[in-house]
Parts: structure tokens; sequence; C-alpha cells
């Protein structure tokens, strides 16, 4: 397949008789619910991702992992709980150690999962999550490792999931460490499932970000082929893509150590060459070295993000506030005058972080306050696991296709 480097992707201010005509609005209204809180000193929630089941009231199953905060990503089972009344009440929350827990590799290691992403396959009726692969020695995370894909499927009578199983790859040196934690897939009418990945050779600095055609059959996920290998020079190259699709063209965001990329497709597999995230005005976006995630509408589209430059020194790469805005899809940029806080900055990290259409009048941006570098709570975190709720002023059709 082909590679193609990133591009720094300059944008110019154009004078205002040759600015680009305004979107169509859409309007809508964020409602933050905050899920639970707490923090005990060593661990705390992270990750949150939600799946949403259809339904007349949709089921919300949300996954989390607890972090050890004194630690660089150690992550302990993933855990998940679920409401029937759209966030109102929460079950008691289930530790899938067995299923989504860690197993034994020798006296020292252990390899475990993380950063698992749950959304549903309209294909096979089934809520489908993916995420990574990732070792520990004495608990401590393994610096040159595989990293494999891995998938898992939620029983809804039981209340849990399957134990999770590894996507066969291509038996290549480049995918020796590859997985997709944390990002976007989007699902094809036909049940095709477009699964970004990103990858590199195990000793390898830099990552590249691919998007994988795979096949689910309600039993078994398959690798079918993949499309165009992004890669950049820049630290560690591409990597944590997420994917959108709006009308017949397919858009990319990934994550960068100095800035944050997008990459625009007809077909979702084979790409152009990925520019660097400006705002409208040619101004750098400003996020660098987190994810970003989309927001769907049928009408129109919308990247969250962090970003510098927000009065934000006090939280560890500026990843917060947690902002929402909306994006031109010819142009490539992101509208800075439609910005707006969706999450607040109380001294805790937001930066990992998920979207879930909840229903055609519901989007929601998941996030938890990361209780470490430093002390957040003298900035009045406290541990909170956050539902933000994009209620839309007009049905979002086709939201279960995004």
């Amino acid at each position: 397949m082909p590679r193609f480097p990133a591009l720094l992707g300059l944008a110019l201010t154009l004078p205002a008789a040759f600015a680009a005509p305004a979107l169509p609005p859409i309007g809508y209204r964020v409602q933050l619910d905050v899920v639970s809180e707490g923090f005990d000193g060593k661990t705390c929630w992270f990750h949150p991702r939600a799946g949403a089941i259809p339904g007349p009231t949709p089921t919300v199953v949300l996954t989390m992992q607890e972090w050890n905060v004194k630690r660089s990503d150690v992550f302990y089972p993933v855990a998940s709980r679920t409401s029937s009344d759209l966030g109102a009440t929460w079950s008691p929350i289930t530790v899938h150690a067995d299923t989504l827990g860690r197993h034994r590799v020798d006296a020292a290691r252990e390899e475990g999962i993380c950063d698992f992403t749950p959304k549903w396959h309209a294909g096979s009726g089934r809520l489908l999550g993916t995420g990574h692969t990732v070792f520990y020695q004495n608990d401590v995370l393994v610096p040159v490792r595989p990293r494999h894909t891995v998938w898992s499927v939620y029983d809804p009578a039981a209340r849990t999931w399957t134990p999770w199983a590894k996507l066969a790859m291509p038996d290549l040196p480049r995918f020796a460490n590859a997985g997709a934690g944390s990002t976007q897939r989007v699902d094809l009418p036909n049940g095709d499932i477009l699964l970004p990945v990103y990858a590199k050779e195990m000793a390898a600095k830099a990552y590249f970000s691919t998007v994988v055609r795979c096949r689910f059959d309600g039993r078994e996920l398959r690798y079918v082929e993949h499309g165009t290998e992004l890669t950049s020079d820049i630290d560690r190259g591409l990597y944590e893509p997420s994917l959108a699709r709006l009308g017949n063209r397919f858009f990319l965001t990934l994550r960068n150590d100095q800035a944050a990329y997008v990459a625009r497709s007809a077909d979702g597999l084979n790409f152009e060459a990925p520019r660097r995230w400006t705002f409208d005005d040619g101004t750098d976006l400003g996020s660098y070295n987190t994810q970003a995630h989309w927001v769907m509408h049928a009408d129109g589209l919308f990247l969250t993000y962090t970003r510098r430059g927000a009065d934000n020194d006090n939280v560890a790469r500026h990843r917060a506030p947690l902002f929402l805005a909306r994006v031109d899809p010819d142009r490539l940029v992101v509208l800075r005058a439609t910005e707006q806080v969706v999450v607040p900055n109380r001294g805790a990290q937001l930066g990992n972080f998920a979207v879930v259409d909840v229903s055609e009048r519901e989007t929601w941006i998941t996030s938890s306050e990361g209780m470490g570098p430093g002390n957040p709570a003298r900035f009045g975190a406290n541990g909170r696991v956050y539902a933000a709720r994009v209620l839309w002023d007009r049905p979002n059709s086709g939201w279960n296709q995004h």
C-alpha cells in the first residue's frame, strides 16, 4: 500500500471578499452530566467510552478502566455499567477481570488490554468493542513490546463481555506493533467495518496509521484489507486515528506529538496526504500529543479536542478543557467562532475520551478527570466521569450508521 508522509499543510487567511460561504447551521445544546466522582489517591477511572444498544429507549453500556496514577499507562481490567434511562440512573460497576483483564505470560509479565471502545454493529445486531493489547512486568509498562488489535462482544442478558481475542493481521514486520486503541470506526451499510489502526515495526520510533476493512459475523472479526499508510518523520509519527463519514467522504483525524493532523478520502481506505489541523483563520489548532474525535450529525461534521492557549497551563499537555467545534469539510478547517467548552478545566486531564451516538437526538462525549500528574485536586478535580450530552435540535438521520 502507498505510504504518505504528513505535510505541514499551512493555511492562508482569505480576504473577506473571497471568504468561504457559511455552512448551514446545526442547532444543539450541551448538557453536562456527572456519572460518578471520587478519588482514593491511588487510582481513578480512565478511558470512559460508551456504546448504545438501540431500542425505544437505548441501553447505554459505559466501559472504563482504573488507572494507577503513579505509573505511566498502567491500567487494570475493563469494567462496565449500564443505563436504560439515558443516564438518569446507572447499574453498579462490574469489573470484567476474567474476560477483559490480564493474562499471565510468565513469572513477571502479564498481557492485558486497554483503550477499549464499544460501538453498535447494526449488521450483526451486536455491541462490538475494540482496543489493543499491552504488556506489564511487575505492574510496570513494558516499553518495547508487541501489540495486537483486540475485540470483544457484549452479552446484554448477562451484562458481560466475551473473552478478548486478537485480530489476525498480515504477518509482516511493520504490523508487529499494531493496535486499534482509542479509535473511532465507521460501519458500512453492507456490514463491513472500517477500523483505524496504528502500527510500526517492533523497535521503530514512528507509527503509521491506516484503515483496515474488516468483516464481523457476530462471532469473529476478520481482516480483509487495509488502505493508505499515513506517517510522518516527526517524533512518533501519526497514531490514534479516528474515522468519520459525512455523505460520500471519509475523514481521519490523527495524533502527533507536536500537532493534530487530518486527512480525507473518497472510499475510507485511500487517503489524501494529511495536513495539520488549523482554524479557519489559518492559525494552528493548538492540539498536540493527545486524541481528537469526531461528533457526527447527518448534516455536518464536528471535532472534539483539547488544545493549548485556553488559560490551561495548569493541566498536563493542556488536556482540558474539552472543546467542540464545527468543521468545514471542504477546507478541512475548524471554525473558530463555533468553538465551545463541553467539559470544563478543573485541573485534571480530559484527553482520553470518546463519542457515542445514543439516538437520533443525542450524541454523548464521555470523558473523565485523570488525576495525575501533579495534584489536580487543588483545582477542583475529583475523579469525575462525565457524559457531555449533545442534544440536537433536529433528528440526526442515519445516526446509527456513522
